[in-house]
């Protein structure tokens, strides 16, 4: 039994006549009786009462028949399926994103391009550059955000803009209207750093003959910002997290200079034979961050 006599007996079912069937298919009538002789004799059980003027289903033939409309239904929503998976329509992304990179832009360009796929689903893991390249050689991983440097020969890299760092604290902490601030206000006010942005920080600073005073530094933002609502110090923190500092008592300010915070970028492994979700994924990248 195939899908073709499936078919075929589906048609004879809901004509009651091979004559009217044969036509709805595009074939004469004797290769279509003989396909229902064919399937009656694989079943081992007749599927119609055959009368002059019509055919009949057997109580067999009921249940032949609801199981076929099933199975040609999956068969349809498969092909389509797999169709919709080759076009990149549908499937799933796997991307991999370094500690504390939420990153301004990716969410933008995540919601950009569920509006255009809407179908696709998302497996977002996360850990440091090593971890992440480590998921891609493994293919558990269709792209990855990684810090730089990491080896060109291996991977495809597209860099990613540096974030633009801000300033957060209490509004008697930053006394000041200006919204963009030099960083060398803050040589005396006690600083809150997350870890990876310090040696930025402290180089800026350095280049103009000051010690920064660092008091506090963090892998994560939530207590940078904690410790600023305490009125513990001055926040520097990078611009995507200015969501969550809204409603907040908080006062954010740019800052002026660019600090050369540490690189990243979008990788993934050469001589990979990427799904065209992938593809459409990186060239909507490629697009909205050039």
């Amino acid at each position: 039994m195939d899908i073709r006599q499936l078919k075929y007996f589906l048609a004879v079912a809901e004509e009651g006549l091979v004559t009217k069937a044969a036509v709805r298919l595009h074939i004469t009538q004797s290769p279509l009786s003989q396909q229902i002789i064919i399937l009656e004799k694989e079943l081992g059980t007749p599927l119609f009462v055959r009368t002059k003027k019509h055919l009949y289903l057997t109580e067999a033939g009921k249940v032949l028949k609801r199981r076929a409309e099933q199975i040609l239904a999956l068969d349809k929503n498969t092909i389509k399926e797999v169709r919709d998976t080759a076009q990149g329509i549908r499937g799933k992304l796997a991307i991999g994103i370094i500690n504390s990179s939420g990153r301004s832009f990716l969410p933008e360009i995540i919601r950009e391009y569920i509006q255009l796929y809407p179908h696709i689903s998302f497996d977002l893991q996360q850990g440091d550059t090593n971890h992440i390249l480590e998921l891609l050689d493994s293919h558990l991983l269709d792209v990855g955000f990684v810090r730089l440097p990491i080896d060109d020969f291996l991977y495809n890299i597209i860099p990613v803009p540096a974030e633009n760092m801000i300033l957060a604290a209490l509004p008697e902490s930053l006394a000041t209207k200006d919204e963009e601030l030099s960083i060398l206000v803050l040589k005396d006010k006690p600083l809150l750093v997350q870890r990876r942005y310090l040696s930025c920080v402290s180089a800026f600073f350095h280049q103009n003959d000051l010690e920064p005073h660092i008091l506090c530094t963090s892998d994560e933002i939530i207590p940078l910002l904690t410790w600023a609502l305490a009125g513990l110090g001055v926040a520097i923190v990078p611009e995507f997290s200015s969501p969550l500092l809204q409603g907040s008592s908080l006062l954010v300010r740019k800052i002026i200079q660019p600090l050369g915070t540490d690189s990243s970028a979008l990788v993934w492994r050469k001589n990979t034979v990427l799904s065209a979700a992938v593809e459409h994924f990186i060239t909507l990248f490629r697009t909205r961050i050039g």
